[in-house]
């Protein structure tokens, strides 16, 4: 198939497609007149690609992974990549645990039950918003 059917089977830009093959991600044939060739295995290859990119991972550990996702025995070591891998996985998590933390720390200001330090309490009621005076 041709990048632009590639394209539309996979939902991808045709300017991602070169991409990931001047990545090294995804192998084309070229044709007589110069265009570009896939076989079917490149849909599944497209996605496997975009699951990757999507799980945060490089495009230099993509390329590393692919051998090793393959049917075919790969010649490099498939298990020091997993080590990569997981570091990935544990490098999220831990900006995960991050973000809960800011966040948590940003709903305590904006609900009133903490401070920033320094700051008397009466600013505090300066900045919430006014109480209607007749109860409406």
């Amino acid at each position: 198939m041709r990048i632009g059917e590639l394209a539309e089977a996979t939902g991808t830009s045709t300017r991602a497609l070169r991409y990931y093959e001047e990545q090294g991600l995804l192998r084309a044939e070229r044709r007589a007149n110069g265009y570009r060739e896939y076989d079917e295995q490149a849909v599944l290859q497209v996605a496997f690609v975009q699951d990757l990119y999507r799980a945060g991972l490089s495009s230099e550990l993509i390329r590393e992974i692919i051998p090793c996702a393959g049917s075919k025995r790969p010649d490099g070591d498939c298990s020091a990549l997993l080590g990569r891998v997981r570091q990935v996985r544990d490098q999220l998590a831990e900006q995960e645990r991050q973000f809960a933390e800011r966040r948590d720390m940003l709903e305590r200001y904006l609900s009133g039950a903490a401070l920033p330090a320094g700051i008397d309490s009466h600013l505090h009621e300066q900045v919430a918003p006014p109480v209607a005076a007749n109860g409406s």
